[in-house]
């Protein structure tokens, strides 16, 4: 169900999460996140996910109306023209297209584990503070078959506007725990019998084609400047490189994360 409603006023109270985009942290500590971009939204509103608004350009209301009334909750469609929506958002919206979820309850890791397909395939982010790198690796992690996804406490949320964005939607059906000691969890999966892999450009005579990654596993990257923290590369069950050139010493986390879950992929995939 939804009701369409004219936006008349910009400081309309229920209005106040477009007015406040750039604060995500706001949003996120109150159980909130934006969806942005059209086929974004689309997602969102054909996924069972909770939505508390939705805000569009007069045009695109037709296209949603099929999608809004198959929605079991009522959701208020707030409609203004383009220049309006850019004032309200303080941004130059290409589509105009925006919507407001409610984050859903993070799974505990042994509830997101106990529910992976087998062999699962995990990746785990230690101080990735970027929230588009943390979008795209999440998108990266949807495309090559991943079964969760494991925030640690140093990295940004996956339900940050920009890493929602830069997902393209994968966080809307990716399970992800957001944990408070990515080291202990790690040393819990190792005792559960997962392959814990440090994506790390300085491990010896490893490398990742070298690694037998069709059993459950973990791939755990580090952040943008440091890598892996060192407690956390401790509790990994060994480290691991991707061959590169002499001259090139690293990459960068979203593109070592698709090298490393491509692997995966194409090793599950040829062992059938």
């Amino acid at each position: 169900m939804y009701e369409i409603r004219k936006i008349t006023s910009l400081d309309d109270p229920e209005l106040l999460p477009y007015r406040t985009m750039r604060r995500q942290e706001d949003h996120r500590r109150q159980g909130l996140f934006v969806a942005e971009g059209e086929k974004i939204v689309r997602r969102l509103v054909e996924s069972p996910m909770e939505i508390l608004s939705v805000v569009m350009p007069p045009r695109w209301v037709e296209d949603y109306r099929p999608l809004l009334a198959a929605r079991r909750e009522r959701i208020p469609v707030y409609v203004g023209e383009l220049e309006v929506l850019d004032e309200l958002t303080g941004f130059n919206l290409y589509q105009g297209v925006l919507a407001l979820g409610r984050v859903p309850s993070i799974p505990t890791l042994p509830d997101l584990f106990g529910r992976s397909d087998r062999p699962s395939l995990l990746v785990a982010i230690d101080g990735v503070s970027s929230a588009e790198n943390v979008g795209v690796l999440m998108r990266t992690a949807a495309a090559f078959g991943a079964t969760g996804f494991l925030k640690g406490e140093a990295s940004a949320s996956p339900y940050l506007r920009r890493a929602v964005r830069g997902s393209m939607g994968a966080v809307l059906r990716l399970p992800v725990a957001e944990l408070s000691n990515l080291r202990a969890a790690l040393l819990w999966l190792r005792e559960h019998g997962v392959l814990c892999v440090a994506a790390h450009p300085h491990a010896e005579r490893r490398e990742l084609t070298h690694i037998d990654l069709t059993r459950d596993v973990c791939v755990v990257l580090g952040s943008e400047g440091e890598g892996i923290s060192p407690p956390v590369l401790e509790a990994c069950s060994l480290s691991v490189a991707i061959p590169m050139a002499h001259e090139v010493d690293s990459l960068n986390v979203a593109m070592a994360g698709t090298a490393f879950l491509y692997e995966a992929a194409r090793q599950r995939r040829a062992k059938g």
